[in-house]
């Protein structure tokens, strides 16, 4: 016979709900899920959010495939990368097609890293795109070879003959030849400038990695020593081929640069070292000044031993996240990159300088997977893929939450969107619109609907915040499913005095001696408040009393 205290097995999360990519731009956010679909939300203009409007979203929406253009009535693709410029996004393609409609240009040209080869197995074999990237007003994309190509307003010298610095607007992708015989490995770009790691060879190997820097240099973004520009990139000498450090990532902000590193083998730690360099002024470098820096330097305040797995920049400010899940932010208003327009009052305001930790209720984040950052507000990804918080400007609904007012803490997004599930169970042919687009009664309903689930969702999002909250108060760490009762998922009843004598039962002499301290705390709040209700009673009688004798 079964234990019927054992706690029965929770559903399996559904894989093409996790999360395997986030991205963010001025306004707008855009992710990747498991089954190869992108999903965006918040500000709409210029069609940023790729939903065939642009009206602002502020639950995650999924994009739409443009099938009547020149793919014909090919299927929407399964998608393998998103990234996200200031006004615009970009979407990487798997095997169903070779390379995104706006890149043909891409398909008519070869790789840099095979001009020189007249091999016929080379030149037969179709170009493909393996990473892409989006600045300001830029856009990057490295090839299955290793080659960069670049468009938009990008870093050029003027002619042959002029070295020049200047931005040129590229409407198609160019190849940039400076990185012939290596292998770009990462890329990142600013408003005005780019960084590269590098192979130092042909091919990336072990701890060869150099950092290249180029573009518009005027804060010392490119981490040269001054603030000359550069229309041809250049190695930063604290990760050059020779350094004691390896760079595996790098992220811009508009005038600031952030490299990550660890000491090169042989090293008995696993230890991250985050450097920045550039402008300053906000606080946005974690130096602990607002002073800008054309030398890269660590910032301060970080811990020793943490092991950065993601950061991103925003437009004044700058994020990393650890294995650990501790998540630390610094520059513009406290870390939140608020902008000037949307500062805040009261005694917490003003820049972060040094690096600020946010939590999740109190204790770090599960599992964490990516933050990305936008010019006001910042998004991670964590519990493996499968939860997306956010913080900072709202505007647009940019969070997520269904709102557009700002959060000084993170709060949950709407994930995983609930209209696909729920159009499932419908008769698709009914939801169909009338000749003309004319929505149908059918039509408007389930627009209703789905408003109405979707402001639930997001109720439910806050109930379970503040269920994280309370059991933090009471447990000291964040709620999770399974310290859900087994008679509550079997049932619709739940003994609350029962579960509360388990609990004490299972209890050790710490968690007991906690929950003395919580709830004598708040029997004594209690207490004290009574007080303090019946002295205002007897003094309001009294004064009343006192007006009745006088009149």
């Amino acid at each position: 016979m079964a234990d019927v205290t054992e706690t029965p097995e929770l559903s399996p999360r559904n894989p093409a709900h996790k999360i395997v990519a986030v991205a963010a731009g001025e306004a707008h956010t855009l992710a990747l899920s498991g089954d190869g679909k992108v999903y965006s939300w918040g500000r709409g203009t210029f069609g940023r959010l790729g939903n065939g409007s642009q009206s602002d979203e502020k639950f995650p929406v999924p994009i739409k495939w443009d099938n009547d253009g020149d793919l014909g009535n090919e299927k929407c693709p399964k998608f393998v990368g998103v990234a996200a410029g200031a006004y615009h996004s970009l979407a990487l393609a798997g095997e169903n097609v070779s390379v995104p409609r706006q890149l043909d240009m891409l398909v008519q040209l070869n790789s840099p890293r095979s001009l020189g080869d007249d091999s016929e197995g080379k030149s037969k074999n179709p170009l493909k795109v393996c990473a892409i990237e989006a600045g300001g007003m830029m856009s990057l994309a490295i090839d299955n070879l290793g080659a960069l190509w670049m468009w938009g307003n990008i870093p050029q010298q003027r002619s042959p003959d002029d070295d020049t610095f200047t931005l040129i607007s590229v409407p198609d992708p160019v190849p940039m030849f400076d990185f012939y015989g290596h292998t770009v490995v990462k890329v990142a770009c600013g408003n005005e400038h780019v960084v590269a790691l590098v192979s130092a060879g042909e091919k990336h190997i072990g701890d060869d990695l150099v950092c290249y820097t180029w573009g518009n240099n005027n804060h010392g973004q490119l981490g040269l020593g001054d603030t000359e520009s550069r229309s041809h990139p250049q190695a930063v000498a604290q990760f050059s081929e020779g350094s004691a450090w390896r760079a595996y990532d790098v992220a811009c902000g508009s005038f600031h640069t952030v490299v990550l590193t660890l000491k090169k083998q042989p090293s008995d730690t696993l230890a991250s070292v985050c450097w920045t360099f550039g402008l300053g002024e906000n606080g946005q470098l974690g130096h602990g000044t607002t002073q800008s820096t054309s030398l890269p330097e660590p910032a301060r305040a970080l811990p020793e031993n943490a092991y950065f797995v993601s950061v991103d920049c925003g437009l004044l400010h700058t994020s990393v996240v650890s294995s650990a899940g501790e998540v630390w932010s610094w520059g513009m208003e406290k870390g939140l990159g608020l902008c000037p327009d949307v500062s805040f009052s009261g005694v917490d305001h003003g820049d972060a300088i040094l690096p600020l930790q946010f939590s999740c209720n109190g204790s770090n984040f599960p599992d964490p997977v990516e933050v990305a950052c936008g010019a006001a507000h910042t998004v991670l990804v964590a519990d493996d893929g499968y939860k997306l918080w956010s913080w900072g400007r709202g505007r647009s609904g940019v969070l997520g939450d269904g709102k557009v007012s700002d959060s000084y803490s993170p709060t949950m997004v709407l994930w995983p969107p609930l209209s696909e599930d729920f159009s499932d169970g419908l008769n698709i042919e009914s939801k169909k619109p009338k000749e003309g687009g004319e929505k149908t009664e059918v039509d408007e309903k389930l627009d209703s609907a789905m408003e109405e689930m979707k402001l639930l969702q997001s109720k439910l999002s806050v109930m379970e915040r503040y269920v994280s909250i309370l059991h933090g108060s009471l447990f000291a760490k964040p709620f999770e499913e399974s310290d859900i009762p087994a008679s509550l998922i079997e049932s619709d009843s739940f003994d609350v005095g029962k579960a509360w004598q388990g609990m004490l039962e299972a209890a050790d002499g710490k968690e007991l001696r906690r929950l003395e301290m919580f709830y004598g705390n708040m029997l004594d709040g209690v207490k004290d408040k009574i007080m303090k209700r019946k002295i205002q009673e007897i003094v309001r009688e009294h004064l009343q009393s006192s007006s009745t004798t006088q009149y």
